[in-house]
């Protein structure tokens, strides 16, 4: 399965032109491995009306599988990415943003910073992003694994989500 995705850069800089979208392009090239597809692209400033408007052409109009925002999820009065995202978002998934907060925080502290959410929207994965390019690597590094299946899960398939096995070591579990 391809995956149909769709970023938006949230940066006012960006958007007016002053600062080259390093990290919506870092998530295209990281993307790639899934495999997706990137179908859409979008630098918005940090305006909460103009990033769920967005949110919700990428979701309801495209039908995009995975929507990834870069940006504003920080601690500066400017920062609404989260904001917006809760509004738009119908179901959240807080276990992919406290994974990515935990593995974070074995590298930087700054990690318990991020305010970055996840969420439902329709069919579509929406998943708050930081805006620089490392972390938005070491994000995706962590929640690229998980991706495909949410994907599916979201989508419908009823499979089962059986963990997979582990190889035997030899020692019968108590019990057995």
């Amino acid at each position: 399965m391809t995956i149909t995705a769709g970023i938006i850069t949230v940066s006012d800089r960006g958007y007016r032109g002053e600062r080259e979208d390093l990290s919506g392009a870092e998530i295209a090239r990281l993307l790639k491995a899934l495999p997706a597809r990137v179908d859409a692209i979008a630098i918005v400033p940090d305006e909460k009306d103009s990033i769920q408007a967005l949110l919700r052409e990428f979701a309801d109009q495209k039908g995009l599988d995975l929507i990834l925002t870069t940006g504003g999820t920080g601690l500066s009065p400017r920062d609404v990415t989260p904001e917006a995202t809760r509004e738009v978002i119908e179901r959240e998934i807080p276990g992919l943003t406290e994974m990515v907060r935990r593995e974070g925080a074995r590298k930087t502290p700054f990690a318990a910073l991020s305010r970055a959410l996840a969420g439902i929207r329709g069919r579509s994965l929406i998943i708050n992003l930081p805006g620089s390019p490392i972390a938005v690597r070491e994000n995706l590094e962590v929640l690229m694994p998980l991706l495909g299946h949410a994907i599916e899960k979201i989508q419908g398939d009823q499979r089962d989500c059986a963990r997979p096995e582990r190889p035997s070591t030899g020692s019968a579990l108590p019990g057995s």
